[in-house]
């Protein structure tokens, strides 16, 4: 959901933040400067790593957080009765003016527990912001980590089309979808309004309808198509239909097989776009009709200079299609002598998942590019990142959350996280520390504690040194360039390559160590103990 889109969303919160806002305000300690820690406990899909994503959202929210008058007067109508008038003064007040944000850049690969964002401010503001953040942080890591797992799989070369507006959870989360499953490395999406609003390209030729649309040849207007290169119009309809004659002879297609309506549909279509026709021939039998029509259309097209741009395949075995389309294509090209046709790329879709993706990378395809929908948007492996938000600190105070579960207890303090790489270039830990400690530097030795693990101190020594996190707004500002969102996608597609493949593997990875430095963990294990 895009402040700019909906006006304020001061109100985007659980009641229960308000609550405590005044039960805070109620005992002076609105103002106390507070720290929260936003982060997830489990990577994603029962993978290795997520990409931090929302940045810009979750800046812009900020920028505009403030509480009109039309909102204190709602938020007086629910709360309490009781609730002193002289709150809601004090809510007219509230800005994020002095709210600092440090995050990772967006895009960046993030671990289990290591922050997305570190927020500090007054107490009472930087509790307000916390459903408001985790809502703008939570799904867009998620789709961007998702899409990220879809690319890798598909592997650098094939195009991926983002096509899930239609089965996205409402409007807000189809444009999140379109948007932040590019910055996890597809290529275009179908969403019109998302190419507008975030500079996404877009792409799509035409559905089934389109296609059962047309009954006979009879119904092609207008039949004519100017040569690339001339002025005189040619009658595109009979040439078509010539070339469909050779087309059937060279595939030895029975001609009476040919389903004309969709023939129709193709004419009519390149004459609408003879720079953009794309054949999308599974409405009726593929190889009987489908892939004749679409040649017998291309050729003709290739016959006043223009060059068809694909082929697309939404029902099937897809990868067994594609690999007899593409035959079909060498056929032509060879027979015809039209060199570019045996190229000439394959689309696919069809519910495609995370499964039959991979089995279809294993196999072998001719596949260029795949539109996938469902699986991408609406992420059925882990449908929430299941972000927290967390106090760490207040009035100076490390603050510790102690539980049964061990999963869910908090690190305390205000921490500096550093990347450390190997001798090879590649990230090998993340390692907190509290921010008075001394810096981790390339070559020094330090000693670290494993979360998760009670072993004894180790020693690393790491080769490169990163400081991950970086501030973003301070003093009610943006106080860092934002990038464009394709300088995010390839920011993240190069966090990603400083990953060791062991940790990117989607099934079984090899964890990423998150560590402690030994003063934190002393800190830790202090509070532990006092806590009890």
């Amino acid at each position: 959901m895009e402040p700019g889109r909906r006006g304020s969303l001061a109100l985007l919160t659980d009641l229960y933040q308000f609550t405590m806002a005044y039960g805070y305000w109620r005992a002076g300690r609105q103002r106390e400067p507070a720290e929260f820690e936003l982060f997830f406990r489990r990577c994603p899909c029962q993978g290795g790593f997520a990409l931090s994503a929302g940045l810009g959202e979750c800046l812009a929210f900020l920028r505009g957080f403030r509480l009109r008058e039309p909102e204190i007067e709602y938020l007086q109508s629910v709360l309490p009765s009781t609730t002193e008038k002289a709150f809601f003064d004090y809510l007219r007040t509230v800005d994020a003016s002095e709210v600092t944000v440090s995050s990772a850049p967006e895009g960046s690969v993030i671990f289990a527990t290591v922050p997305l964002l570190q927020v500090k401010g007054p107490l009472l503001v930087v509790q307000l912001l916390e459903t408001t953040l985790l809502c703008l942080v939570n799904y867009a890591s998620l789709v961007a980590t998702n899409a990220a797992r879809f690319r890798m799989l598909a592997g650098p070369d094939k195009k991926l089309l983002e096509l899930g507006l239609r089965r996205a959870q409402g409007p807000d989360g189809g444009l999140s979808a379109s948007k932040y499953s590019y910055i996890g490395g597809f290529d275009w999406t179908s969403n019109v309004l998302a190419g507008k609003l975030y500079g996404v390209p877009v792409r799509g030729t035409v559905a089934h309808s389109y296609v059962m649309s047309f009954t006979s040849l009879m119904e092609v207007q207008p039949r004519t198509l100017k040569p690339l290169d001339g002025d005189e119009p040619v009658d595109f309809l009979p040439l078509a239909e010539l070339w469909l004659q050779r087309v059937c002879q060279t595939l030895q297609v029975p001609h009476d097989r040919v389903n004309y309506g969709e023939l129709a549909a193709f004419v009519s279509y390149a004459i609408a776009f003879p720079h953009n026709f794309q054949g999308l021939v599974d409405t009726y039998s593929i190889m009987g009709s489908g892939i004749p029509n679409f040649c017998a259309v291309a050729l003709a097209l290739n016959q006043l200079g223009y060059r068809a741009v694909g082929i697309r395949v939404d029902s099937g075995d897809l990868g067994k299609q594609a690999r007899e389309i593409r035959q079909v294509l060498r056929t032509c090209s060879a027979n015809f002598q039209v060199p570019w046709f045996a190229t000439i790329p394959i689309a696919v879709s069809n519910d495609i998942s995370e499964r039959s993706l991979e089995e279809l990378m294993q196999e072998g395809n001719e596949i260029d590019m795949i539109g996938i929908g469902t699986n991408l948007v609406t992420c059925p492996l882990q449908p929430s990142l299941g972000c927290v938000y967390k106090l760490v600190k207040v009035n100076g105070c490390p603050k510790l959350k102690l539980t049964e579960d061990e999963e869910k207890m908090t690190i305390p303090g205000s921490k500096v996280v550093y990347r450390l790489y190997d001798a090879t270039g590649l990230a090998f830990m993340d390692l907190m520390a509290l921010e008075e400690e001394p810096p981790a530097r390339a070559g020094q030795e330090v000693a670290v504690r494993l979360l998760g693990r009670s072993e004894e101190a180790r020693r690393v020594t790491p080769m490169a040194v990163e400081i991950l996190h970086r501030t973003y707004f301070k003093d009610g500002q943006v106080c860092q360039a934002l990038p464009s969102l394709l300088e995010v996608k390839s920011h993240a597609q190069a966090s990603l390559s400083l990953l060791s493949p062991a940790h990117k593997r989607l099934q079984d990875p090899e964890p990423y160590q998150v560590a402690v430095t030994e003063k934190l963990h002393f800190l830790l294990s202090d509070l532990r103990r006092s806590s009890r």
